[in-house]
């Protein structure tokens, strides 16, 4: 799969930050900038397991001559999670289900030094979303 134009706009703007201070303020203020969650979808169905913040992610799907396209929106109770949430939402929202379900967004993540600099819980959260993400999407195929 190729990347979003909004995911390579992070990564740009990821590289041109030399001190991961400044990266991981830049990483919280993508999080600030998510599309809203309801209180009513803050539920049990879009909690996300295995992340040590809560994190709530929410599937909405359009029909397309290209098959189900997939949009998402997020949130967490964590800023700098909220954050993580934005730069995986970034890369896989908007895209086709099939596309979503055979992508594996973490060799991704992994190529602008994401996941080397995050705690192992946070690390741990970050495959968490991207797996559920990519259920989603799978279920969606299959359907």
């Amino acid at each position: 799969m190729n990347t979003t134009a909004a995911f390579d706009e992070i990564a740009d703007n990821l590289s041109f930050l030399d001190d991961w201070e400044d990266r991981y303020r830049y990483i919280i203020e993508l999080g600030q900038g998510l599309a809203p969650v309801t209180d009513d979808e803050h539920n049990a169905n879009n909690k996300v397991h295995g992340c040590a913040s809560q994190v709530w992610l929410v599937t909405d799907s359009e029909p397309s001559d290209a098959g189900t396209i997939l949009s998402f929106r997020g949130d967490s109770d964590a800023m700098i999670v909220r954050g993580l949430v934005a730069i995986v939402l970034a890369l896989y929202s908007g895209r086709p289900a099939a596309d979503i379900a055979a992508t594996d967004a973490l060799p991704i993540l992994d190529s602008i030094g994401l996941r080397e600099h995050l705690s192992t819980q946070r690390s741990n959260g970050l495959a968490a979303m991207v797996a559920r993400l990519r259920a989603d999407a799978q279920a969606t195929v299959q359907v």
